[in-house]
């Protein structure tokens, strides 16, 4: 039986703050995340099996997703635990909003190593993640690929 690549695509509104960066970014601000989760296993060639044909089911691979990265992420303010912007989170927080902190610089391409670290752990043992691309803007993305980090 042949590997397949399935793809779910997710989106989620996120604010961040790069600090000590030296542009417009080093500010406050937002972004619609667009998310995309390729995973690859063979279909499952049980006739009696419920997932019969299927790699993995879209809304099981959706369950994943949404509940370490959509829900955590979407309409929060990632900032990095070790900057001065704690003093801003924390104030943030205090006034309700909901306020993630991370041990890296809040990038694209530090935060799709982050989703990947985060997806894996959750996947059936027999489905592995292929890639992930978020989209940061309609022009700019980073690209996490399982070859490129074996």
């Amino acid at each position: 039986m042949s590997n397949i690549r399935i793809t779910k695509q997710f989106s989620f509104e996120t604010g961040h703050a790069l600090y000590g960066y030296d542009g417009k970014c080093r500010n406050v601000h937002g972004h619609s995340y667009k998310l995309s989760v390729t995973v690859i296993g063979k279909p499952i060639t049980d006739s009696d099996h419920v997932k019969f044909g299927m790699v993995i089911d879209f809304g099981d691979l959706k369950k994943i997703v949404k509940s370490e990265i959509v829900d955590q992420f979407d309409h929060a303010t990632v900032f990095n635990k070790n900057t001065p912007h704690l003093e801003l989170a924390n104030e943030l927080k205090d006034r309700g909003h909901h306020v993630i902190l991370v041990e890296y610089q809040p990038t694209s391409e530090n935060m799709v190593i982050d989703f990947a670290k985060k997806i894996k752990k959750h996947l059936p043992s027999h489905i592995s993640l292929y890639s992930l691309k978020l989209q940061e803007t309609e022009t700019s993305f980073a690209e996490w690929y399982a070859s490129d980090n074996n």
